[in-house]
C-alpha cells in the first residue's frame, strides 16, 4: 500500500511541477476525489490563498444528488466552482489533476467548470 502512495505522490509532483511552468498568473483549479465525494478548489500559488472551494458535501449539494461519487455529482461541484471562481473575479486557470487519470469524475468536474465559464 505504501508504494502505491509513494507513486501516486510522484505523480502528483510531477503534474504539478509541468503547472508550474504554464500557469504563467493564473491561479489553479485543484481536484480532490476520495471514495465518497470530490472537492475542488481554485487557489493563487502566487498569493498562497484559495480564491473559491466547493464539494459535494456542501449541504445544499448533498439534498439535490443520490451520490456525492459519481459524474454527475461532480459536474455540479464543476459548475458550483465555475460560478464562484467567476463571481471571485477569475475567468482562466490551469487544471490541477493530482495524481488522477483525466477520465470520468475528474473529467467531469472539469467539464462543468468549463460549461460554468472557466477558461482553461
Amino acid at each position: 500500500m505504501a508504494n502505491s502512495n509513494k507513486t501516486f505522490d510522484r505523480r502528483k509532483q510531477r503534474v504539478r511541477t509541468q503547472l508550474r511552468k504554464v500557469a504563467g498568473e493564473r491561479p489553479r483549479l485543484s481536484v480532490f476525489r476520495s471514495s465518497k465525494h470530490i472537492y475542488a478548489q481554485v487557489i493563487d500559488d502566487l498569493s498562497g490563498e484559495t480564491v473559491a472551494s466547493a464539494s459535494s458535501l456542501e449541504k445544499d449539494m448533498r439534498g439535490n444528488l443520490k451520490t456525492g461519487a459519481d459524474k454527475t455529482a461532480a459536474e455540479a461541484v464543476g459548475k458550483l466552482i465555475a460560478e464562484r471562481a467567476v463571481a471571485a473575479g477569475v475567468s482562466e486557470v490551469v487544471f490541477d489533476r493530482g495524481g488522477y487519470i483525466f477520465h470520468g469524475r475528474v473529467k467531469a468536474l472539469a467539464d462543468g467548470a468549463r460549461e460554468g465559464g472557466l477558461k482553461f
